[in-house]
């Protein structure tokens, strides 16, 4: 019988594997869901200092990504005052146009 995919995730990595970020993420999820460090440890076949920095840069990952401000008010009124400064200048164009029709010379410098 072949192995299901559940069952290539427990135990031991062959000494020319290495362990994935998805391997790693449930390792980490099982101790953060509690799992005694030292028995996850023995099953994986990794040292338990190891675990624990995994564990730790999982955490750190987390921070960073709460830290993420969505809807940020000042990104917002940014956002807002590029908008007008785009509306300015798209008006001032017209407007430059508008004037060059209606005096296509007076907008010609002259070459002296």
């Amino acid at each position: 019988m072949g192995k299901s995919k559940e069952s290539e995730k427990q135990g031991p990595l062959s000494p020319h594997q290495r362990w994935s970020a998805g391997r790693k993420r449930e390792v980490v999820l099982r101790l953060l869901r509690g799992e005694p460090l030292d028995s996850v440890s023995r099953e994986v076949g990794v040292e338990a200092y190891r675990l624990e920095q995994w564990r730790e840069k999982a955490l750190l990952g987390i921070d960073g990504a709460l830290k993420d401000r969505m809807g940020d008010p000042l990104q917002a009124e940014l956002d807002k005052a590029m908008r007008h400064i785009g509306e300015l200048s798209m008006e001032n164009e017209l407007m430059r146009r508008e004037r060059e029709l209606r005096h296509p010379l007076a907008s010609r410098r002259s070459r002296k």
